[in-house]
């Protein structure tokens, strides 16, 4: 519940207070310093939230310098008109103007801060390159209802380095905010707002006090717990209690008093098993996908104030068919053999089907000739991560094999009289020249022909071991998109209190492609950064400094 009291006393103050220092977070501290800000960052852990374990991908476009290396061309018009297709109106237009506009000047302001990019362009389709590839198409601009709005273009800015980028990403960020005087405090858990005359003007947070933190040790620990909570869930929550009860035992209360405004950039809420089930029941039984963190406390935090929340029930669930890129050339059916979607979507876009409207079941089904080319494309087109995935996939365990529809409709437990009558009516269109039902591109289409088949659970009950299907938030607090400050149901500006990132809603809140939850987490963040900087220059948060000055006197 948020302190209203008239005066509270503080340990220290600060221009700005920016909670959570993930990717938004530190957009947002770094935006803040460069304009002229003393900052303090709150981070619950060691800093890098999903940010460090994402995929590094930054969606950009415009005719951004790297896209002209790689002979793509591209326009902020173009950019728009494609996003503006995919957003489906959760920011206005003139938001994603300004995104598209400044696309090529968010690639340089990454430069400025340590990060390099590459114009190496991935010519096939997949949900995350090679280590030969840093742009590709990350979304869903290659499909035929994009097409109808824009040319195509790619814009998955990859960051220059191996692997996963992530943590490149991330630790170039933390560098440079560090450098610009930031102040870092690890381990403190926000857990109030101070609140005077309507004006957010603090925090209240449980942390070590400062020289007396666990050892080098505990920071290894919560890592460690952090990669085991993606890659092996029930080891990682072992070792994030451990880690939190050693945090607990530690800690203290303390307050922090802001003279422009406290940033809440702690990401989504898909570790909150309680507010995923009320907003996005359908994904309750599943695991989010992150290190941890995504616990909600922004949401939490914004409601002391009543703070307004919108698309909370926006999830994005992760089930890629490709690489391999063959895979496309199948066909999709849910548990009564019917067809659902077009093959090349983004995984995520094609996920929101599956699990919102046809149960969770879902199969790719193929014939042997495409089977065998999707074999062949592993070695070349599957990043470090996607190999383990594929092994299983293509070893007996991972998929169904049978020599008519009607023996693998059987095995699979999928109504076989839909399965053969979807396959004739598919093979039927393309015969005779029709347009693909579902807008896939011709060069995706292939005839399911005679058998053998195969069938690949593509469903929420395959392997979550081998194969899993994690989930992330799309929504979160309410912002006003010239500001990202937050706001009431009515719309009322909530004074002091910004949200970014996946904290709030942003561009990425109706459909999520790869790389615009990380561009959006710097715009987002860079906006409130630069604002409540702005309001403390200002002397709007004189009243605060006032009453700091007065209750330590």
């Amino acid at each position: 519940m948020a302190h209203q009291q008239t005066r509270v006393p503080a340990d220290e103050t600060y221009d700005v207070i920016v909670v959570g220092f993930g990717g938004a977070g530190a957009s947002a501290a770094i935006a803040a310093a460069d304009a002229g800000a003393s900052v303090l960052v709150l981070e619950r852990s060691y800093g890098g939230g999903s940010t460090a374990h994402s995929g590094g991908v930054v969606y950009a476009g415009g005719g951004t310098d790297v896209q002209q290396s790689a002979g793509v061309s591209d326009s902020p018009e173009e950019m728009l008109a494609y996003l503006k297709q995919e957003s489906g109106g959760v920011v206005s237009d003139e938001t994603l103007r300004t995104f598209a506009e400044g696309s090529p000047k968010m690639i340089d302001w990454l430069r400025a801060q340590g990060l390099e990019f590459d114009g190496s362009l991935c010519d096939y389709k997949t949900s995350y390159p090679t280590n030969r590839h840093y742009l590709y198409y990350s979304g869903n601009e290659l499909t035929a209802d994009a097409r109808a709005v824009a040319r195509p273009a790619a814009r998955g800015h990859r960051v220059h380095a191996k692997n996963f980028t992530g943590a490149v990403f991330y630790a170039q960020l933390r560098e440079s905010a560090l450098r610009k005087g930031v102040t870092v405090r690890p381990l403190a858990d926000v857990r109030d707002l101070i609140v005077e005359d309507g004006t957010v003007v603090g925090v209240e947070f449980a942390a070590p006090e400062q020289g007396k933190e666990p050892g080098g040790w505990h920071r290894k620990l919560a890592k460690t717990a952090g990669k085991m909570m993606i890659y092996y869930r029930p080891v990682g929550s072992r070792m994030t209690k451990l880690s939190d009860s050693v945090q607990r035992r530690r800690s203290r209360v303390h307050r922090a008093r802001s003279r422009g405004g406290v940033i809440l950039a702690t990401g989504g809420f898909g570790f909150d098993k309680e507010l995923v089930t009320k907003h996005a029941p359908q994904y309750a039984g599943l695991n989010a996908l992150g290190p941890g963190g995504e616990n909600g406390s922004a949401v939490k935090l914004g409601a002391q104030v009543d703070a307004a929340t919108d698309r909370m029930d926006s999830i994005s669930g992760w089930r890629f068919i490709c690489p391999p890129s063959a895979f496309m050339e199948g066909v999709v059916v849910d548990g009564a053999g019917q067809r659902f979607a077009n093959e090349q979507l983004y995984g995520a876009t094609m996920t929101k089907p599956l699990v919102e409207e046809h149960g969770g079941r879902g199969f790719v089904i193929t014939d042997e000739a495409t089977w065998r080319k999707a074999r062949g494309q592993i070695r070349t087109q599957a990043a470090f991560f996607h190999k383990p995935q594929l092994a299983y996939v293509f070893s007996p365990f991972g998929h169904h094999k049978a020599n008519t529809l009607e023996k693998l409709a059987r095995s699979c437990k999928i109504d076989p009289a839909g399965l053969i009558r979807t396959a004739a009516e598919h093979d039927a269109a393309l015969a005779s020249g029709e347009p693909d039902a579902y807008g896939k591109n011709d060069e995706f289409r292939h005839s399911l022909g005679q058998g053998p088949y195969y069938a690949v659970n593509i469903g929420t009950d395959a392997s979550r071991t081998f194969y899993p299907l994690p989930f992330i938030t799309l929504g979160g607090l309410v912002v006003d998109e010239g500001t990202g400050g937050t706001v009431r149901e009515s719309g009322e500006a909530i004074p002091g209190l910004y949200a970014a990132g996946r904290s709030a809603v942003g561009i990425c809140s109706n459909s999520y492609v790869s790389g615009l939850s990380l561009a959006d987490a710097v715009f987002s963040g860079r906006r409130a950064g630069e604002h409540a900087a702005g309001v403390a220059r200002s002397g709007a948060g004189a009243a605060a400094g006032a009453h700091e000055k007065e209750s330590t006197a």
